[in-house]
């Protein structure tokens, strides 16, 4: 799985075990569903540009902490990225609201982080949390690869 972390803003800064634990998560994510060969983008931000971005693209006008951008979602055809790379689409996660998260639910950011990038990752492969059965799905989806990752639920 190809992982690619930029910051938004430039200037924003993030430590580098977050970026680490970020890359694992979605390389874990791509090796247990079979999307080695995926291509994820992925921007740590701030709770002002996700606030942007979610009342952008989804009308709702307060910060979240994690947005999926699937690129394969629609009836168009499959974006690949050359040599039989699937690009998967874009992940944005506000670091600043995983450390509030944290704090609220009392586990760690290393933990949070992954989660999110493990929710986010779901959704670009098409797993949702709209009807309660596809929400049961995706909790247990996101507990077994928070288990491989050697991080389980505190």
């Amino acid at each position: 799985m190809n992982v690619i972390i930029s910051n938004y803003p430039e200037d924003l800064e993030v430590p580098q075990e977050y970026v680490a634990n970020v890359t694992a998560a979605a390389q874990k994510v791509g090796e247990l569903y079979g999307v080695e060969n995926g291509e994820v983008s992925i921007t740590l931000t701030n709770n002002a540009y996700i606030h942007e971005l979610n009342r952008q693209y989804r009308g709702i006008d307060r910060p979240t902490d994690v947005l999926s951008f699937a690129l394969n979602e629609s009836e168009e055809p499959e974006v690949t990225g050359g040599a039989d790379i699937n690009v998967l689409g874009d992940l944005v996660i506000s670091v600043e609201r995983a450390e509030e998260q944290a704090k609220d639910f009392g586990h760690s950011v290393k933990r949070e982080m992954a989660f999110l990038t493990v929710h986010g990752m779901l959704h670009l492969l098409g797993y949702d949390h709209m009807e309660e059965k596809e929400r049961l799905e995706m909790e247990q989806e996101q507990r077994f690869v928070m288990e491989k990752l050697g991080i389980p639920r505190e």
